[in-house]
């Protein structure tokens, strides 16, 4: 489909007849979500025509990348219309709805993994062998139509009800044999696969190794170098040597079969055909040993249900004790629950429409966000009842899925470095190649040129000089004498004869000597091709260790510097705010001192004021109390002018008459000394309580100024040690502050350092 098209056309003819039109909502019901990842989403639902039990895989291909999820969508479900076998998962059919592709599937029980999940301990060798027999015969029909799954795990190999094995997840499979993508999940890669790339291609064969690995992961419960990093995994694939079971406890079939799937040159490794008539799953073994897993896995998970709700009733009671509302069912309805959830069968395990695998995309399926390049167990599994469906999933298996999809994109980012220095490694390599060739064509030429010389050298026809010389003397003593003419052609004919012979030996020593000569020649050749090919290998190996260490070089230099930029910027920050804060308590040590000081001066002019208003009102004091003495010397005057009456009339009356008049005037006269002095003191009393009232004034108001100065003195002093406790507080803060950062710089900075040495 181009990638101009847009996401959700069906425009195309072709594409249009994979979906149906109905609208699914109306044909399946009772949704339930079981499992979810990076695709989308898997739902437990019901077919209300046929009230079957199916799978409902939903995949958005809504937001980024629309078109490459839509792609994906498109060749899964081709993918699946084209497979029909008992050990595949059924497809049913596939809908569209508001941006997202509804597939669906047979309803499966649960996957292997799932197995290992609620046991917590590996299966037995028959249990094995079961199920890799169903598996293999469903990747053997695969291969027979050069189609290739890419991604073959425990948690891809489903189980029915029935015991039946199903193979699932075909969103990383091939339709075409052989291929060169790099596709699946890391730790059950097959070593072609890794080192494949764009160059290389693999056949079916990956699936064979997958499939030992799998073998090694139900065995041991993680297949092998799972504890490693994914990147690190994929090298250790690459270039160690096969893995193999750890454990002593297992049959030689076993382990000769899994040494079978795990060859590590793919032409000594079986097809799937060839390994299904394998000792290890020939061996008898009861029909019933996967039904018989199944039982013991319900009843497992039956016992988990029933334990996890005992626990949720402890919660409970433990509430109700405490004075909480929540009602607890009575221990009749308790024990007809567990009776009831005794009796009733539990038909599922777990769902796995496509049993997700976060697969790791080809190069050109690199920027794809549909599926994960590492592998995330299957979605939440459940135990499905007749009423209600149950997670089984223990909550570490979750807690491992949710951390694993989470690295997804850092491990996006590491296979995306991965796949550059490939490519960087296979331009380089293909760069040496032709090199080599056209130096192998080089001395070629100048080989043939060689043996060319040598042919001309060697082909005239010789004889040794002193043996001929030898011949042409006995022939020119039998020329001197006089022989017969018969004996003389006899010798002649003997003569000849011997020549031959002996060139034929000569002909012969030449040949071999030319074949020596060529034999050294060619080892001369080789040894030269070899170490130059060593020295080429060499130079690139060590240019590689010099790339690896200028990136670890610039690499340290780069965290070195950014460490020194962090450490100023974190100095400079912390300067910053602590230049603030003192500002702000400068200027606020400012204003309260400011306010101290204007608070004292009108406390001051209060007072004042207040001391004016009674030096103004002091006149009216004043008034008041001279009345109050005159009104005293008034009633003096009164009593002696009454004492002076009743002394007159006592004197009269005890005196004569004739000494009245004389009695009278020095009554008189003392009565006019006596007023003098009664006027003499009431003007001295009036006089000392003006001198008296004005210094009492005076006093009062003094004694008040300096009590308000004091007291004023005393709030400026507490004023200034509190602000100077503030700024030594603030002091000490920053010092404190600045002695940890400095203190994490320096920490930070051996962390990196020993990070560096430890690099280099």
């Amino acid at each position: 489909m181009p990638a101009s098209v847009r996401a959700g056309s069906l425009k195309d003819p072709e594409v249009a007849e994979l979906f149906f039109k109905e609208d699914p909502e109306k044909l399946y019901s009772d949704l339930r979500e079981i499992g979810h990842g990076s695709f989308g989403a898997v739902y437990f639902a019901r077919d209300l025509r046929t009230n079957e039990v199916v799978a409902i895989k939903k995949m958005s291909y809504s937001g980024k990348q629309s078109n490459e999820k839509w792609q994906d969508i498109i060749k899964e479900v081709k993918f699946l219309q084209r497979i029909r076998h008992p050990n595949s998962i059924e497809y049913k059919g596939c809908y569209l709805r508001e941006h997202t592709a509804w597939l669906v599937m047979e309803y499966c029980l649960g996957s292997a993994s799932d197995l290992l999940e609620v046991h917590k301990k590996p299966l037995q060798e028959l249990e094995i062998a079961a199920i890799t027999h169903g598996a293999l015969q469903g990747l053997a029909y695969l291969h027979s139509h050069n189609m290739i799954h890419r991604d073959v795990k425990a948690g891809n190999i489903l189980l029915t009800e029935p015991g039946q094995v199903k193979l699932a997840d075909f969103g990383s499979a091939s339709i075409a044999s052989p291929a060169n993508s790099f596709v699946g999940t890391p730790y059950w890669m097959a070593p072609e696969v890794i080192l494949a790339m764009d160059e290389g291609q693999y056949d079916g064969k990956v699936d064979v190794w997958s499939l030992g690995i799998t073998c090694i992961e139900l065995a041991e419960r993680k297949p092998p170098l799972f504890n490693m990093n994914a990147m690190s995994a994929l090298y250790h694939i690459a270039q160690n040597e096969s893995p193999t079971l750890q454990s002593s406890e297992w049959t030689d079939y076993f382990r000769n079969f899994i040494d079978s799937c795990l060859q590590k040159i793919p032409q000594d490794r079986p097809h799937s055909d060839d390994m299904l008539g394998h000792a290890f799953l020939q061996r008898e073994r009861p029909d019933s040993v996967l039904m018989d897993l199944i039982q013991r896995t319900k009843d497992a998970v039956r016992e988990l249900d029933n334990l996890q709700y005992r626990k949720m009733k402890k919660i409970l009671l433990q509430e109700d004790h405490k004075g909480q509302t929540t009602e607890v069912q009575d221990g009749d309805e308790v024990c007809e629950l567990n009776s009831v959830g005794s009796n009733q069968s539990i038909p599922s395990m777990s769902i796995s429409a496509s049993s997700q695998s976060s697969s790791v995309n080809s190069l050109n399926e690199a920027a794809q966000d549909s599926r994960s390049e590492l592998d995330l167990m299957e979605g939440d599994h459940t135990v499905m009842s007749n009423s209600s469906v149950i997670h089984l999933k223990p909550v570490g298996g979750v807690t491992r899925e949710m951390q694993e999809h989470e690295q997804d994109s850092e491990l996006r980012e590491q296979m995306s470095g991965y796949k550059r220095m490939r490519r960087q490694h296979q331009k380089h390599l293909m760069a040496l190649e032709n090199k080599l060739k056209g130096e192998m064509d080089e001395h070629r030429l100048r080989l043939d040129k060689e043996l060319e010389n040598v042919h001309n050298q060697f082909n005239t026809p010789t004889i040794h000089t002193e043996a001929y010389t030898d011949h042409c003397c006995c022939f020119g003593m039998y020329e001197n004498q006089s022989t017969p003419k018969k004996e003389k052609q006899e010798w002649l004919s003997k003569q000849k004869e011997n020549i031959q012979h002996f060139q034929a030996e000569e002909e012969a020593n030449l040949l071999r000597r030319q074949r020596q000569y060529l034999d050294l020649e060619c080892r001369r050749f080789k040894r030269r091709i070899l170490i130059a090919r060593h020295n080429v290998e060499q130079d690139l190996a060590r240019e590689e260790l010099n790339k690896r260490q200028t990136q670890k070089d610039l690499e340290h230099a780069m965290l070195l510097r950014h460490h020194e930029s962090m450490q100023e910027l974190e100095f400079r920050h912390l300067a910053t705010i602590q230049r603030a804060r003192a500002e702000l308590i400068r200027t606020q040590h400012q204003t309260e001192l400011t306010n101290q000081l204007e608070y004292n001066k009108r406390r001051e002019r209060e007072l004042r004021r207040k001391h004016v208003m009674e030096v103004r009102q002091q006149p009216k004091s004043l008034k008041s109390k001279e009345l109050q003495i005159k009104k005293q010397f008034q009633e003096t005057c009164k009593t002696q002018t009454r004492q002076y009456k009743a002394l007159r009339n006592h004197l009269l009356e005890t005196t004569p008459k004739s000494e009245h008049k004389a009695v009278l005037k020095r009554l008189k006269e003392e009565q006019t000394r006596k007023l003098a002095i009664l006027a003499e003191q009431y003007d001295h009393s009036i006089n000392e309580m003006l001198s008296t009232q004005a210094l009492r004034l005076d006093e009062a108001q003094e004694g008040e100024c300096q009590v308000l100065r004091m007291q004023l003195q005393q709030e400026l002093e507490l004023l200034n040690a509190y602000q100077s406790k503030i700024k030594m507080q603030t002091d000490a803060q920053h010092d404190k502050e600045r002695r940890e950062l400095e203190q994490r710089v320096s920490l930070r900075r051996a962390l990196l350092e020993q990070k560096v040495r430890l690099g280099h």
